[in-house]
């Protein structure tokens, strides 16, 4: 005897509060748990299976179109379609649809935004953006994410793999990135077209056999006498920063981000905190005499906690300040960053420091994982003495 259908009525389903199941027929039941929430459920067996697929709640679908859709579900079982399969497939193209709407410009976006935050360098979410603006957007132009393919990549980076060879690398990680983002949120699916191991590199040459090392133009340490006399007629705040940088061997960023904090002068040390350097590594300075000198004198003019102060208040010292003074100073041939290879030459050719304290003045890391392990101390006493020597031959007069 076939079991009744349509058992409920608009008003029972109103009426009805307890918890339960209340069969309407044909598999459609009306479901109320016992929060007291009413929603429709089409009951099943599949493959000898008992399957439960959600109708909607009642306050949505009413009682006429819960039966249309058991219906509908009815007559896809008869076709041997499982109805919830039908509805994921369905959901699946939907999003697909979604996708083809969403740009590699937009996934970007949204990968910055959502590391911006575990960055340590406030610049490196511009850096990002910069990068795949000028070497990214225009070949991908709007194309949405999941039509980047290999061919779109190499067209990217085959232009400045050879000539721009660390530039061109860090793209491709950053597309990588951004396109494992896009997988991961459902946007795109398949292999990732930027991955090097055993995709790009079969297409690329090797980054050691394209990458020129271009080395930072610096002053032969025979002239540095003559610059430092120039230099230390030269007024302002750029000046005295560029000659502390000098003396102590230092990175334009560490320099002009110093805060008064990170001085012991009575102990001749300055310490520069691991998020501001490049290994990040806490990096203790020895200071010299001249170089204790400079930092009283900034304390003397004092009026923020930058030690050199930029000319807007609670800014440092801009990054091309002491560039612009170069060039002021008829020294445009030359870059700040190079006075680090003037210290280290004068170092290794006119001393007799071992290479382990010169290169620990520079805060440079040792690439010997074994050797590294060792080395557990940062040789402050050597390089005291070593930068002393510096400063005075920074001293020197021909």
């Amino acid at each position: 005897m076939p079991r009744a259908a349509n058992r409920l009525s608009p008003l029972t389903v109103t009426r009805t509060t307890k918890p339960g199941l209340y069969a309407d027929g044909g598999g459609l039941y009306l479901q109320i748990t016992a929060a007291g929430v009413k929603s429709w459920l089409f009951r099943y067996m599949r493959a000898g299976k008992a399957r439960g697929m959600g109708l909607g709640p009642v306050h949505t679908i009413g009682l006429a179109e819960a039966r249309t859709r058991t219906l509908d579900c009815r007559r896809l079982l008869l076709d041997g379609v499982d109805p919830i399969d039908s509805r994921n497939a369905e959901r699946a193209a939907q999003r697909v649809a979604q996708a083809n709407e969403m740009t590699f410009e937009q996934c970007a976006e949204k990968y910055i935004e959502a590391h911006r935050a575990g960055w340590k360098n406030a610049k490196h979410a511009d850096q990002w953006t910069n990068t795949l603006s000028t070497y990214a957007a225009p070949v991908f132009d709007s194309l949405p994410v999941s039509a980047i393919d290999t061919a779109l990549v190499m067209r990217v980076l085959e232009p400045i793999w050879a000539t721009k060879t660390e530039t061109a690398s860090r793209v491709r990680g950053r597309i990588e990135s951004v396109l494992d983002w896009a997988t991961v949120r459902g946007y795109r699916a398949g292999e990732n077209p930027a991955r090097l191991k055993g995709h790009l590199a079969t297409l690329l040459p090797k980054r050691s056999r394209v990458r020129k090392v271009e080395h930072h133009p610096a002053l032969p340490y025979a002239q540095l006498g003559e610059f430092m006399q120039t230099l230390r007629s030269q007024e302002g705040v750029a000046a005295r920063a560029l000659e502390f940088l000098i003396l102590t061997a230092t990175r334009t960023n560490e320099v002009i981000g110093s805060t008064w904090s990170e001085f012991n002068l009575d102990e001749g040390v300055w310490t520069v905190p691991p998020e501001r350097m490049k290994m990040g590594k806490e990096h203790r300075v020895p200071l010299s005499a001249r170089a204790i000198e400079i930092i009283k004198a900034q304390k003397e003019v004092k009026r923020g906690d930058y030690v050199f102060q930029g000319a807007r208040d609670k800014k440092p010292l801009s990054n091309m300040a002491m560039l612009q003074l170069l060039e002021r100073m008829k020294h445009d041939d030359i870059t700040v960053h190079g006075f680090r290879s003037t210290f280290r030459d004068w170092a290794g050719e006119t001393t007799h420091y071992p290479r382990e304290v010169c290169e620990a003045a520079l805060a440079h890391g040792i690439k010997d994982k074994a050797e590294a392990a060792y080395a557990r101390g940062d040789l402050f006493v050597k390089r005291a003495a070593l930068m002393q020597a510096w400063a005075t031959y920074c001293d020197w007069r021909k």
